[in-house]
């Protein structure tokens, strides 16, 4: 099965994408919304995952990746939770803002824009491809407003 790609939600404040770079790995846990759960729970080793700071930075920081699949929380006694492992592999060049993602046609549908207080959530190839170009200043170029345009890398 092909990697999927993920968005994960932290308060900076709490955990940032940078103490993660300095801790080279963390489990992430503490998910309690029912389809927050079922998504991470979904994770496998290897899939991509966008770090996002909530609060007042409300922006895609970095890229991580998944360790190992999700397993059963340790720490919880029901056995109803998951957990990942989640390793960082780079700070995006620049953060891309939730005001930019909502400003984009193209992320009409991403949970991000409609389910905005999910804090674990599926992104597509398309959108995950954006959202680096948009990390690398080219994002706000438009141009026909389609994901992708067509173009090749």
């Amino acid at each position: 099965m092909a990697a999927m790609n993920w968005l994960f939600k932290e308060e900076p404040s709490h955990y940032s994408f940078d103490e993660l770079v300095k801790d080279k790995k963390t489990v992430w846990s503490g998910v309690r919304n029912p389809l927050a759960q079922k998504h991470l729970r979904s994770v496998k080793k290897g899939d991509r995952i966008f770090y996002y700071h909530t609060g007042d930075e409300k922006s895609v920081v970095g890229m991580a990746k998944a360790l190992g699949d999700a397993y059963a929380d340790p720490q919880d006694a029901t056995g109803k939770a998951a957990v990942v492992d989640v390793g960082p592999l780079r700070k995006l060049a620049r953060p891309v803002t939730l005001a930019e993602i909502k400003a984009d046609p193209a992320f009409k549908d991403f949970a991000l824009v409609r389910i905005s207080r999910l804090s674990v959530m599926p992104v597509t190839d398309a959108e995950w491809a954006r959202i680096e170009k948009m990390s690398e200043g080219a994002g706000k170029a438009g141009g026909a407003g389609r994901a992708g345009g067509g173009r090749g890398r």
